[in-house]
């Protein structure tokens, strides 16, 4: 029995989508928000990040649909929008 291959296109899209994971600061973002919904100034703290890094990650993370983000006010707040992310990070973090 032989596996069919994935076609061009899916296989672009989720190395896109890993290459945006790749990095240990996109991940630790990831592990923080997904907890629930943070702004960028309380990623900064969190993470010990200037505002301008951590939002240059989050643009990544964002562009690749990973992350959305909502207004409220003045502060924008990000959280995870791709349910993917969800389910790799409760498979591979997991308690046993």
């Amino acid at each position: 029995m032989t596996t069919p291959v994935a076609d061009e296109e899916k296989l672009e899209e989720l190395a896109e989508f890993f290459k945006a994971l790749s990095h240990p600061v996109r991940l630790r973002i990831i592990s923080i928000l997904i907890d629930g919904k943070q702004c960028v100034k309380n990623l900064g703290e969190l993470l010990s990040m200037s505002q301008p890094s951590v939002s240059q990650h989050l643009s990544i993370l964002r562009s690749r649909g990973i992350v959305g983000w909502k207004r409220e006010g003045s502060i924008i707040c990000y959280y995870i929008k791709d349910e993917r992310v969800l389910k790799l990070y409760n498979m591979l973090f997991k308690e046993e």
